[in-house]
């Protein structure tokens, strides 16, 4: 598990404890709540967890302690309120600003592997110019997950018999006129905790394995609106975490000894390999943007509230989000477009409108960089982020340095804690949750074992603390349209604000993939795809193909 979400950031912190005590700096001190403290509160609480756990829980819950006790000392005015609020009625609706670039069909039909690795917007001028039709289209990709899916772990799910059925009304409905519009044909998967009626839908997790849920969730009605053809339901992270399920580790198709990490890392590695047109996946911290930035895809992590959860599998029900995972920054722009919006089931969904426009003038935005936070960066990767900064500046991107501390964000993981130990506090108490492959100190279920520990008071209070922020982010923001940052240079803290990232990738170092990060102002993705959209036409990244996928 590689996933860079606070969940790793403790486990790489432990390591580099125990290396500096091995190189005679101290040690890390001992937790500070003792056994019997621990096991006298889960009495208390009427909880029984065994001896081993309780072990594994010690130093989670005295870091929590810690935690709390930072949160404490922030300043919160009586009027601020928790940063959930119940959202009743509709905003009244804006007319969208959508105009996307129309593509030309390819003089010469790619073949084989060329046409599987092709972007949605080049397929979509394929299909609607009838040079290749949706079944031959799903057909290849349904013959490449059969290939190309052990090798990386990726599928859970061939929904064969429905793609095909998908794929022949498509092109029937195409000769006959009916376009759809860019996504009628194009074949997509779906990370396996979005609800799909008659097929299983197993987050991942061994609980879960044969869930059959019968509905299927918004987005998944939305693309089937839209004439997409659903060929697969990738794997994910067992309840959204890392690359390990209950079928094993997901690969990154750059690199098959190494995890795609995750959670979205199915989603991932099947567009990365071009084992489908496009894919969707989930974020609440670092899900869409880290697996993305391991496979070498553009991931697009909208803003908070932007996409309909409806019939998605919980884990925070104030950070969870939706957004594509595709091979070009253009194809993100029309999956969003097709999958955003209100839905009448998620109240947290706000009617804004969407702007995607590629004609846009770079010269209109008003463009930051965290500087500072490229200068962490040695050798290799410094040469390849300074390549990448050196491009935009080519470009006439003007950037203006500033600077963002993303580690006070960190202390609101009490919050996250405490939703996602409630989202599976059943599997908790019935021990169902001893049947994920992974209990080690930093996994799922030693975390919502140690949640059950955090006061509703100090949830409460990390709400407020996370009000704050999201006030302090925005008039820190308000001067800039687009933030160019490293992946992870502001992830914790926009995942908590709610803010809209786009991962590119901007270079290979030792043949693994590096991304680069573009945010924007909330309900304005459309400012961070303009200025990806400039950095890719200008860059040959985004057209690199794993080795060995064809």
């Amino acid at each position: 598990m590689q996933r860079r979400t606070l969940f790793q950031l403790l486990s790489i912190l432990s390591f580099a404890r125990e290396a500096a005590a091995q190189q005679g700096q101290p040690a890390q001190p001992p937790p500070r709540v003792t056994p019997e403290q621990l096991d006298a509160a889960l009495k208390l609480l009427g909880l029984e967890f065994t001896p081993g756990q309780q072990k594994l829980m010690l130093r989670m819950v005295s870091q929590q302690l810690d935690a709390c006790e930072r949160l404490r000392k922030i300043e919160i005015p009586n009027s601020v309120n928790p940063a959930f609020t119940f959202i009743a009625g509709k905003p009244a609706p804006a007319p969208a600003r959508f105009r996307p670039r129309r593509a030309a069909a390819p003089k010469v039909l790619p073949a084989g592997g060329d046409l599987a690795f092709a972007p949605v917007h080049q397929l979509a001028a394929l299909l609607r110019a009838r040079r290749v039709s949706s079944v031959e289209l799903t057909r290849l990709y349904l013959d490449r997950l059969k290939r190309y899916s052990p090798k990386l772990n990726c599928t859970i799910t061939l929904t064969e018999e429905l793609a095909l059925e998908q794929a022949r009304r498509a092109d029937s409905e195409i000769r006959r006129g009916k376009y759809r519009g860019p996504l009628h044909g194009v074949p997509w998967g779906a990370k396996d905790l979005l609800a799909t009626k008659g097929i299983p839908t197993t987050w991942g997790a061994e609980p879960f394995e044969k869930q059959m849920i019968d509905a299927d969730a918004t987005v998944v009605t939305r693309l089937h609106n839209a004439g997409a053809v659903l060929v697969a339901k990738l794997s994910m992270g067992a309840l959204a975490m890392g690359g390990l399920w209950f079928g094993g580790m997901t690969k990154t198709p750059w690199n098959t000894e190494l995890t795609s990490s995750g959670s979205s890392a199915g989603s991932a590695a099947a567009t990365a390999a071009g084992l489908v047109g496009f894919a969707i996946g989930t974020e609440t911290l670092g899900s869409i943007i880290t697996p993305s930035l391991r496979c070498g895809t553009v991931g697009l992590r909208p803003t908070f509230g932007r996409v309909s959860r409806q019939g998605a599998m919980a884990l925070c029900w104030t950070m969870d989000k939706i957004g594509p995972i595709t091979r070009s920054v253009e194809d993100a722009a029309l999956v969003l477009n097709a999958i955003y919006g209100p839905d009448g089931f998620d109240g947290s969904v706000i009617d804004r409108p969407f702007h995607w426009e590629p004609a846009r003038p770079l010269s209109s935005l008003r463009i930051g960089v965290l500087s500072k936070a490229f200068e962490q960066f040695k050798g290799k990767e410094k040469e390849v982020y300074d390549a990448a900064l050196a491009d935009l500046t080519k470009l006439g991107a003007r950037m203006t340095p500033v600077e963002w501390d993303d580690r006070p964000a960190r202390d609101l993981m009490v919050a996250l804690s405490a939703e996602a130990a409630a989202a599976f506090d059943d599997i908790t108490r019935d021990g169902r949750v001893g049947q994920l492959k992974d209990q080690g100190a930093n996994a799922w279920p030693n975390h919502f074992r140690s949640a059950r520990l955090i006061p509703a008071v100090e949830y409460i209070r990390a709400q407020r603390a996370r009000t704050l922020m999201i006030e302090k982010l925005n008039a820190w923001f308000e001067p800039f349209d687009v933030i160019v940052s490293p992946p992870y240079g502001m992830l914790t803290t926009t995942n908590f604000t709610g803010h809209p990232q786009v991962i590119v990738p901007c270079g290979l170092v030792d043949g693994m993939p590096r991304g680069l990060s573009f945010l924007s102002k909330l309900f304005d993705e459309g400012a961070a795809l303009r200025l990806a959209l400039a950095f890719e036409q200008a860059t040959d990244h985004h057209l690199r193909r794993p080795p060995g996928f064809g």
